[in-house]
């Protein structure tokens, strides 16, 4: 099988970074809106949600409040660790702790309500991020959520110049004021961010239709709102 852990990103799997990450990413109050707009989407307290790629467990923590039970996937052990930690300190029952990747977790107990991947799936090539896809919509209900937020180019190659100059540009001028510019210039070399023409094809054969689709100003970042249907043609999000 494809070493997910080799390509998480070594400074994931560095415990002084990860004592950063919270700060760095500025999840927290991200993480509220985000719950907000999934309870908009059904969440409640009867629901089973599954976070891939849950880094230090922001957003698992956020969503427990709601929800019956959550787990929390991270392929990094420091990762992990951190979520079992805060876990632990806020006195959590119904967060799971899970050491895996998008290809290796293992399911159990009833399909979920509702899976929840932020910044994790670009760490797959292409013909991985197809066979992942397909694993999240096995373990969702029919008419389950897929909520997908990640780097995603939204333009045509003729036009990659120009957005990727603006994106670097927006760099911040320090690692612990947020992404800098070295550091997207990194994720362009080593990590395997893809376009929305491509992405959107692997989600629908996948078994999800794509409701909603936001690119953002930038043209680099999306949001997507999927849900997982019943066998009939998914219908194209206007955009």
């Amino acid at each position: 099988m494809f070493d997910e852990l080799a390509l998480a990103g070594r400074e994931h799997l560095d415990a002084a970074y990860v004592g950063g990450y919270d700060r760095k990413t500025g999840f927290d109050a991200d993480s509220a809106d985000e719950v907000r707009l999934l309870c908009g989407l059904g969440l409640g307290e009867h629901s089973t949600l599954v976070d891939l790629g849950a880094g230090t467990g922001t957003l698992a923590l956020a969503a427990a409040a709601i929800c019956r039970r959550v787990v929390a996937v991270d392929v990094s052990p420091e990762m992990v660790l951190a979520t079992k930690e805060k876990v632990a300190a806020l006195g959590v029952s119904n967060v799971e702790c899970v050491q895996a990747g998008f290809l290796s977790y293992e399911h159990q107990g009833a399909p979920a309500d509702f899976v929840y991947s932020r910044n994790a799936l670009h760490h797959l090539p292409d013909f991985w991020k197809a066979v992942a896809l397909q694993g999240i919509a096995l373990m969702l209900r029919p008419g389950g959520i897929l909520r997908l937020r990640d780097i995603v180019f939204a333009f045509d190659p003729p036009e990659a110049e120009r957005f990727i100059r603006d994106w670097l540009n927006s760099g911040r001028g320090r690692p612990d004021e947020g992404w800098t510019r070295a550091e997207f210039e990194e994720h362009l070399r080593d990590e395997h961010s893809t376009f929305n023409w491509l992405l959107e094809p692997m989600l629908e054969r996948a078994g999800f239709d794509v409701k909603e689709a936001d690119y953002g100003s930038r043209r680099i970042y999306a949001h997507y709102v999927c849900v997982k249907t019943d066998g009939n043609a998914p219908s194209r999000p206007k955009r």
